[in-house]
């Protein structure tokens, strides 16, 4: 008697189980950068900054456009003053207009002027005080656009968006970096990652999966690292088949699940 142990046998690769891909969100040159590959940051370090002058331009444009809407918003208001007044005074004019009128000692001619004169008062005071409004939106979508280009400015500056060790940089300084769109691709600056837990991604042949579980212990074993052997946990099995086309020619497939077993140990 002996005891048995049946043994599922997969290859795969190590990888770091959080990543991050670092992109810019605005084109422009770099102008600072602060990191080195391998370099270990923390959430929120500055790793490099783009050339902001075009941006801060912008904002400063944004600043000065609001002062000016304001300061026309000021001049509108005094407006509102003074239509406000010369509406009182036509007023007060059209009410001794009445009384001289009621006693017969003005023209009616008179009297329609003073009338005529009121309405044109209330008609400059609705206008100016429309002007007040309309500067008062005026002044909102200012504020609106200089909130968005101070946001864009913002963007010139990278930080680090984990902790972890950078794995990989792609950028220089003084390089030009390019963002995604539709038909193209944006430059990946650097990317981060985690190497507090690192996962082994394997193939398990569909003839073994049914003898894989959550749970399970399992035994990694790494090339570059010959002489270890990594103690770990499956943690997810593929619902979906990997089909991989095999060498036996057309209709020769070989299915199989992927597995991930996270590692107990740092490498």
């Amino acid at each position: 008697r002996r005891g048995l142990e049946a043994l599922v046998s997969a290859s795969g690769k190590i990888e770091p189980k959080l990543s991050v891909d670092i992109s810019a969100s605005t084109m422009g040159r770099v102008a600072r950068l602060s990191f080195n590959e391998g370099d270990r940051v923390e959430a929120g370090q500055f790793l490099l900054e783009i050339d902001p002058e075009t941006l801060r331009a912008a904002v400063d444009r944004g600043e000065a456009g609001l002062q000016a809407s304001r300061s026309t918003q000021r001049q509108a208001e005094v407006s509102v003053t003074s239509a406000q007044v010369n509406l009182q005074l036509a007023k007060d004019s059209l009410e001794r207009q009445e009384n001289l009128w009621e006693l017969r000692l003005i023209s009616r001619e008179a009297y329609d002027l003073a009338a005529t004169d009121v309405t044109l008062r209330q008609t400059e005071l609705e206008a100016r005080e429309v002007e007040v409004a309309t500067q008062a939106q005026r002044i909102r979508q200012e504020e609106a656009n200089l909130d968005s280009a101070r946001y864009e400015l913002t963007k010139v500056t990278i930080t680090a968006p984990i902790t972890g060790v950078v794995t990989r940089r792609n950028i220089e300084e003084g390089e030009t970096v390019v963002i995604g769109t539709m038909n193209n691709q944006g430059t990946v600056l650097a990317t981060v990652a985690d190497l507090s837990v690192i996962e082994a991604e394997v193939e398990v042949d569909e003839t073994d999966i049914p003898s894989v579980s959550v749970g399970q212990t399992a035994e990694v074993t790494i090339d570059a690292l010959p002489d270890r052997v990594f103690a770990g946990v499956v943690t997810e099995i593929g619902n979906s088949p990997i089909q991989v086309t095999g060498g036996g020619g057309v209709g020769s497939q070989a299915t199989t699940f992927k597995v991930v077993v996270t590692l107990n140990d740092e490498i």
